[in-house]
């Protein structure tokens, strides 16, 4: 049983990012992709509203998931991880109920690890040689149009997931693991240890959220790659 559940918050952004992504990763594994299609906050309260129900049934309820999920049952996959984007500005957004999802989600093996996106998944191409990564903050809780943010401000060559080399995928890893780092530890260097998601959200809350009401830019997939391969994880983009 090798087989991986990632759960999308969305079915086609996240989708693209994941088949570069994986040229690169996880090609010893078995990958099965589907999507939640709705936000953080409303997984929160369909499972609050139902204590026995799990991860895996609700999301084999949904009807975009029926085909990809119809052959399998949980006991099918080794692990479950499930990507979200931040979301302040929803109306449903609310962080005290994302700070318990993120005490409840953080096993892969069980109900399934939660891995955040600040402020959302297209924080991943916020790069460029006129941005400082490490101070890029964004306001929290408005909606800030931040798509069309990063489709201006970001170098062209982190527009198309479809056309991310090694090299790409190495700087963007290596820019938002020293990203992590510096939420948490104010340092803008490799972490030697990876961080939860509830740390990492906690400083967040702290030292963005608030104090003036941002978020540091900052994107869970690397995160999970090196939560994933730990200290290989640089090595194998080498």
């Amino acid at each position: 049983m090798s087989n991986i559940l990632f759960v999308f918050e969305g079915e086609k952004t996240e989708d693209q990012l994941v088949n570069s992504l994986t040229k690169f990763f996880f090609n010893e594994k078995t990958l099965v992709k589907c999507a939640f299609c709705a936000e953080i906050y409303q997984l929160h309260k369909a499972i609050s509203d139902d204590n026995d129900l799990d991860t895996f049934t609700l999301l084999k309820e949904i009807p975009q998931n029926k085909e990809i999920l119809n052959d399998y049952n949980r006991n099918d996959f080794a692990e479950i991880y499930l990507f979200f984007d931040y979301d302040g500005h929803s109306t449903l957004a609310d962080d005290d109920s994302l700070e318990k999802m993120l005490e409840s989600f953080s096993e892969e093996t069980e109900s399934g690890k939660l891995l955040i996106s600040y402020p959302m998944v297209e924080s991943i191409k916020h790069l460029s040689d006129g941005v400082d990564f490490k101070l890029l903050k964004v306001k929290a809780k408005e909606n800030i149009r931040y798509k069309k943010i990063v489709g201006s401000e970001c170098d062209s060559k982190y527009l198309q997931f479809s056309k991310y080399s090694k090299e790409i995928w190495k700087n963007i890893v290596e820019n938002h693991l020293r990203k992590m780092n510096y939420i948490v530890n104010n340092q803008f260097d490799i972490p030697t240890d990876n961080y939860s998601q509830s740390i990492i959200f906690k400083n967040q809350r702290e030292k963005y959220i608030n104090i003036d009401s941002t978020i540091a830019v900052l994107s869970c997939f690397p995160v999970f790659v090196f939560d994933y391969y730990g200290s290989k994880t640089i090595g194998i983009l080498s």
